[in-house]
């Protein structure tokens, strides 16, 4: 395992981040205590220091047991956990982003985990609701009481993350250095808006769903397949005869490659321009040691041109009317092609 900087702070994070919403078995689908564990020594083994939960999964156990987890090296690890969905639906406090909901929910966190700090808070849903200032200025106080040490925000859109960071920089208060995304070979949106912000502003990416809830893994396919049930049910808009060719086509590389379908799709994610971290979950031992595999493979470029152009997106207004040859001329002249560009 190499390590990352996590976006323009100094933090050294592990390639592969390990997302814990397997642990615990509450939700019906996920690891026990001993099976996470067996997950979580494979990964510190392979060299692995990141991990990343959240207040909300599997009803706050997946805190308790990385807590545990950690608890004999708590600073050899970087520990991630998220705030804002809901923990008592029936009380609107207890969700949001806003500073009350941001503070009583990470002094819970902190006692699940067992730990007096959090390297990385994330916000983990934009409210739509919650001042942009409110939520600065109550993280970079939880940085000043040394509650937590970065800031990350996830699920949001990128205008309200760059207005973020820019007040963030003018007031001098602690800034998003991460940012937290649905993206893989099947949800390729984020290269519109989300990514290229990212890279402007330096943010770490962690990729979360680098297999499309298991649709590049190859083993759905056909429409009428609903193994896992609910689960995929619950993500029916993946599947669609546009995500089974993409399927297919990750499933031919592996097979050109000697490789399996997750690696192929986890080594396209490290590949991506800019600091793209894949967040790899597992319930069980097999799963991980398959995509602690992707550390190993190579994808030649042609077969990266290939991935590409399977699962490719249109980016839509502006930048595809921007991209055009006689729009380009408009905006350079003839001398487009004979500046150096250096960004």
């Amino acid at each position: 395992m190499r390590y990352r900087l996590l976006g323009r702070s100094g933090l050294r994070v592990s390639e592969l981040c390990l997302g814990t919403m397997t642990f615990g078995e509450e939700w019906g689908w996920g690891a026990s205590a001993a099976e996470s564990r067996k997950i979580f020594d494979r990964y510190a083994e392979a060299g692995g220091n990141f991990l990343d939960t959240a207040n909300k999964y599997t009803d706050g156990t997946s805190e308790k047991i990385v807590g545990d987890l950690i608890a004999f090296d708590r600073g050899h690890f970087v520990l991630a956990t998220k705030y804002s969905l809901t923990t008592r639906p029936e009380d609107p406090n207890f969700s949001g982003n806003h500073r009350k909901n941001m503070v009583q929910s990470v002094e819970a966190s902190l006692r699940r985990l067992k730990t007096d700090y959090i390297d990385l808070y994330w916000l983990h849903a934009w409210d739509y609701l919650t001042p942009i200032d409110e939520v600065l200025r109550a993280f970079d106080d939880l940085v000043r009481a040394g509650k937590i040490l970065y800031c990350g925000i996830s699920d949001t859109p990128a205008w309200i993350v760059s207005a973020a960071n820019t007040t963030a920089d003018l007031r001098g208060w602690s800034p998003f250095v991460a940012l937290q995304i649905e993206y893989s070979l099947i949800e390729r949106t984020p290269e519109r808006e989300l990514l290229p912000m990212a890279k402007a502003l330096d943010l770490a990416v962690l990729a979360w769903s680098p297999l499309g809830s298991g649709l590049l893994t190859g083993k759905y396919k056909d429409l009428t397949d609903t193994r896992e049930g609910a689960r995929l049910s619950e993500g029916s808009r993946r599947l669609t005869e546009r995500n089974l060719a993409i399927s297919r086509a990750v499933a031919a590389v592996a097979k050109e490659l000697g490789v399996s379908p997750a690696q192929v799709a986890i080594r396209w994610l490290r590949d991506r321009q800019g600091v793209v971290i894949p967040m790899i979950g597992a319930r069980n031992v097999a799963q991980l040691e398959d995509n602690l595999g992707a550390l190993d493979v190579e994808l030649p470029p042609t077969v990266r041109a290939q991935l590409d152009a399977a699962s490719a997106i249109e980016l839509g207004f502006p930048h595809d009317f921007l991209g055009m040859e006689s729009i380009r001329q408009i905006v350079y002249g003839t001398s487009g092609d004979a500046i150096l560009r250096h960004r």
